[in-house]
């Protein structure tokens, strides 16, 4: 009977080892077999950080349609499917996020914009939202 609780500790041990440890494992790239999805490029996400012009910003705004949907006053539009930018206020990395990649029912602009119009639309919203 002690024999049977020890090999059943001993097999509850093990078990639990493998779950909750305090060190988190990742698999090696040898034991993981298929491909992984490309990593992100600058050209698909460009860094909100970078900078735009708000000048050029506001012709890209106008160019691409954007009032056609969205309610920025800057821009004398006043559009009923997307977020009115001057209630919502969206931060920087959101815009730049939003005009890349979209999110139903927006677009992305990431194949019609380049990475400097997408900064540049994204600070003329930004400067003139907050």
């Amino acid at each position: 009977m002690r024999l049977a609780a020890a090999l059943l500790a001993a097999v509850a041990a093990v078990a639990l080892a493998g779950c909750g440890g305090a060190e988190e494992v990742q698999p090696l790239p040898e034991g993981v077999t298929g491909t992984t999805p490309p990593a992100a490029t600058t050209e698909t996400q460009p860094e909100a950080g970078g900078e735009g012009d708000a000048a050029a910003g506001e012709e890209v705004f106008a160019s691409a349609g954007c009032g056609s949907c969205h309610v920025l006053a800057a821009a004398g539009s006043s559009g009923t499917i997307g977020p009115n930018l001057d209630e919502s206020k969206p931060e920087l990395d959101l815009i730049v996020e939003r005009v890349t990649n979209g999110k139903s029912p927006m677009p992305a602009f990431k194949d019609q914009l380049t990475e400097q119009q997408i900064r540049d639309v994204a600070a003329f919203v930004f400067e003139s939202t907050h």
